[in-house]
């Protein structure tokens, strides 16, 4: 598959604004000393595993012939809907690093002077940055007409996010105590909550 198809392009686009972000964040946050790292095998295991299917992938595809067998053709209307997920996934991405500042690690960790960040997309959502992530992986299947490439890293993620997420905030509940769960209550995973809880919940 040709990288000069129109929707390709697109794609790259977004790409590498995608990777540009994630890398202009991780640099600033590499040098904090870390607190509490719960990077097990588990861990190890999906990071290059959503990697390869968010990033490996889509380069073998648009580069190489190697994922021929699995191309199909989508309508035109598809690649634009895909193009209008790709952007609001983009902004919420770029703007969940930017309203975390230093508190942020790729990993399970937290890190020295990690506080709760409840201002910005973080107001009501407290996994924003994964909503941009599905998002943006969404938009890879509308744009990219090859189920590995385009549709692979929806099912990656997914896994990572179900069994990732309930340790995250276990280990955020461990360091801030009341102060997250009382945070958990008055917001969604991934979606804003109708009205607040009276108590302790997680989607």
């Amino acid at each position: 598959m040709s990288i000069l198809q129109p929707w390709n392009i697109v794609f790259a686009i977004g790409f590498v604004v995608y990777v540009a972000v994630r890398g202009r964040f991780a640099a600033r946050t590499k040098s904090n000393k870390s607190m509490d790292r719960r990077v097990g095998v588990q861990e190890k295991i999906l990071l290059p595993f959503v990697i390869s299917t968010s990033l490996l992938f889509p380069i073998i595809y648009l580069l190489t012939p190697l994922f021929s067998f699995a191309d199909y053709e989508l309508p035109d209307w598809v690649h634009s809907c895909g193009v209008m997920l790709m952007i609001v996934g983009l902004w919420l991405f770029w703007r969940s690093h930017v309203d975390l500042g230093l508190n942020w690690s790729p990993t399970l960790e937290t890190r020295e002077g990690y506080e709760i960040v409840k201002h910005g997309v973080y107001r009501r959502i407290r996994h924003p940055m994964y909503s941009g992530i599905f998002l943006f992986s969404i938009a890879q299947g509308l744009l990219l007409n090859n189920w590995l490439a385009g549709w692979s890293v929806v099912l990656a993620f997914s896994i990572m996010y179900v069994l990732r997420t309930p340790q995250e905030e276990a280990m955020m509940i461990d360091q801030f105590g009341s102060d997250y769960t009382d945070y958990m209550a008055e917001t969604g995973r991934l979606f804003p909550r109708s009205r607040p809880q009276n108590s302790k919940h997680t989607e």
